[in-house]
């Protein structure tokens, strides 16, 4: 079902107009469908129903508190990479036994926290971590389930500031370091050693790099012979954000899992959060003012770079779309830009649109994963509303940011 979609050349997110909600409300805005999220979480689950995961959503793609209630109620966990993380996660009613804790630079009151909450497992990076959070734990007179990441030095063919498992990139253990650790883990007396864990990358959009990790995985089982009781598999699966991008596998990649499952009896962990969260929200905003270039009129938005980054920051391609459709054609290149006091602040470029007239809407596509999450202040610009539709109802999961509140700080 595709819950945002055009009803008589108007937009509409599930049962509510988005000219309607526009009218009504300051934008920009992100407007997010309750629906879409549930249907993901289901889809993905289906998907691996054979190897019955824990499913502990990325928190950093999208932390607000209501949607984690959403997921939650779904019987989510959590993949954590703050204490603050760790706290919304908890707030939103998520079991501290389904949350997982990673991160390379994790401070000693991060740690302290994680053992006080109980949690299901600190995912280690590094082995001064460990020896850090043995000595937290000894003062604290507790035993901690830690898992240990790997980083398999697997090229997966994503942008290069979002991959995570190359042998320089500073995420996990190499192998051969991997293996040392877990043959010296009797040394560190506070630890159980429960889980392995993985994650190469984010927006991968081919079941062959995961396929590769499984076999560093299984190499690595055999020459330690430790059978561990967790194998966290991470993340990354990509969604469409262009109509020539591609869709992984699940099929072919579920059944190596289930039977990398049986082969070693485990319980899977998988980390998604785009899968979830990334085509289920639009970013609302105004054309605020339409100027002729040289070459090419820009349509200057109310939404900047402040509000959504991943254009700015990993060259990311998001469609831009009219809030009411009209058949007439605008003259010339047409760039979508931002008000920030920055050249990077700009989203997208077409050799054809519809004709636009100032303040007219528009939507900003596939918003929901790091959108709201790497949102800032820059410039002093006050942080935006969220908003979720359930069928023909809209609520708002977060206020825009008073101004004054902000000058406070």
């Amino acid at each position: 079902m595709s819950y945002i979609r055009y009803k008589n050349n108007n937009l509409f997110v599930e049962r509510v107009s988005v000219r309607s909600l526009a009218s009504k409300l300051s934008t920009p805005f992100y407007l997010y469908s309750e629906g879409n999220i549930i249907e993901n979480y289901r889809s993905f689950l289906n998907n691996f129903k054979k190897s019955n995961p824990l499913i502990c959503f990325s928190v950093k793609a999208n932390s607000n508190i209501q949607i984690l209630k959403v997921l939650r109620k779904m019987g989510s966990g959590a993949d954590v990479v703050s204490g603050g993380e760790l706290l919304k996660a908890i707030k939103s009613g998520i079991k501290p036994n389904k949350i997982v804790f990673s991160g390379v630079g994790k401070t000693e009151d991060e740690i302290k926290l994680a053992i006080r909450k109980k949690i299901l497992l600190i995912n280690v990076e590094s082995e001064n971590e460990a020896v850090l959070i043995n000595k937290i734990a000894g003062n604290l007179k507790k035993r901690v389930a830690i898992g240990i990441r790997l980083n398999p030095d697997i090229n997966a063919p994503t942008h290069q500031k979002i991959s995570t498992g190359k042998a320089e990139d500073k995420f996990g253990l190499s192998k051969t370091n991997l293996i040392s650790f877990c043959f010296n883990i009797k040394k560190l007396k506070n630890l159980r050693l429960n889980a392995i864990s993985v994650h190469i990358g984010s927006q991968i959009l081919s079941e062959n790099p995961f396929k590769k990790t499984l076999k560093v995985l299984e190499e690595i089982i055999k020459k330690t012979k430790i059978y561990f009781k967790f194998v966290d598999l991470g993340g990354g699966f990509g969604i469409a954000y262009k109509k020539s991008d591609r869709q992984i596998n699940f099929k072919n990649y579920s059944n190596l899992v289930e039977k990398f499952k049986k082969k070693y009896n485990c319980n899977i962990i998988f980390e998604p959060g785009r899968a979830i969260v990334g085509n289920t929200a639009i970013l609302v905003s105004k054309v605020q003012y339409l100027k002729k270039g040289s070459n090419k009129t820009f349509a200057i938005l109310n939404a900047g770079m402040n509000d959504f980054m991943r254009t700015a920051l990993y060259d990311a391609v998001h469609n831009i779309i009219p809030v009411i459709k009209n058949s007439k054609k605008n003259k010339g290149t047409l760039e979508f830009v931002g008000p920030i006091c920055e050249t990077t602040c700009k989203f997208i470029k077409y050799k054809k649109y519809q004709k636009l007239n100032q303040s007219d809407f528009v939507a900003i596509s596939d918003v929901g994963a790091y959108g709201a999450s790497l949102s800032s202040n820059y410039n002093t610009k006050p942080l935006i509303a969220e908003i979720i539709v359930k069928n023909s109802k809209a609520r708002v999961i977060r206020k825009k940011q008073d101004i004054k509140n902000l000058l406070k700080q």
